[in-house]
């Protein structure tokens, strides 16, 4: 059977239920989060190179839209996705990917921090992680606390504050290199009210730019250890200048380069 088929085929046979959280992205609601969310993920993997990417968890969107890897798919268990499998048992060779995006899926996880691990097990030396989720100290997170239904997304899922984000990709071996808060208008339901307090945009990226009710960050997987190789032209270069004649004084002493 060849990956072709099995794509066709096996996807919707063994993928689990759609996840709540694609339903919900399409409300006003989080149609005004996932708007301001592309247009950072474009942001973060356009200049990402290299041979493979993956997405994993919420096929229905594509957050790898911008990237130019040749290699791009989607991973989760859910209807749609181009391979199914669970974030926690990734079927991917270790050091095999450059780039994971993961939209939403540490906060939706029972066990957020292995589905990090994993990530960094299947990322190349040097590759990316691309990471959104709901910021604890947002307008959002208090719309969630007190929620009088706390079983509908998003407000089902266990936030993730970016300070323990931040320490969890410290453990791993992540550095980050980029981030942004968003959306800081309160989490209305209806589409009028969202757009009449849109000012809050700018205002909240410049008054309480931490107080965003998302963020997506970046960052990459380092090494400790490695080996830089360096190119073959530099390596002759230095060989030849090794191996260049020194000009000397007739007492048989290395002239210096400046008058004694």
């Amino acid at each position: 059977m060849n990956q072709q088929s099995f794509l066709q085929n096996g996807a919707q046979k063994y993928n689990g239920g759609r996840s709540s959280l694609s339903g919900w992205l399409s409300t006003p609601q989080g149609a005004y989060v996932l708007d301001w969310e592309l247009t950072q993920f474009d942001s973060a993997v356009e200049d990402v190179f290299g041979f493979r990417a993956v997405q994993i968890g919420l096929p229905d969107v594509d957050f790898l839209r911008q990237n130019r890897i040749p290699y791009r798919f989607s991973l989760a268990l859910e209807p749609g996705a181009a391979l199914a499998a669970d974030p926690l048992q990734l079927p991917l060779a270790s050091q095999s990917v450059d780039l994971v995006v993961l939209p939403h899926v540490l906060e939706g996880h029972h066990n957020p921090h292995e589905v990090l691990r994993e990530a960094e097990r299947v990322l190349m030396p040097e590759g990316h992680v691309v990471i959104s989720g709901f910021n604890t100290a947002s307008l959002f997170r208090l719309r969630q606390a007190f929620s009088f239904n706390r079983k509908e997304p998003p407000w089902d899922a266990k936030f993730i504050s970016l300070l323990r984000l931040r320490d969890w990709l410290r453990v791993l071996g992540f550095e980050l290199n980029g981030g942004k808060f968003g959306c800081y208008a309160p989490p209305f339901r209806d589409k009028q009210w969202l757009e009449r307090f849109d000012f809050m945009e700018k205002a909240g990226a410049r008054w309480w730019p931490i107080a965003g009710g998302i963020y997506v960050v970046r960052a990459v997987k380092r090494v400790h250890g490695m080996r830089i190789v360096t190119p073959a032209w530099r390596k002759e270069r230095a060989r030849r200048r090794a191996l260049a004649t020194v000009p000397q004084r007739s007492n048989g002493h290395a002239a210096k380069g400046h008058h004694e």
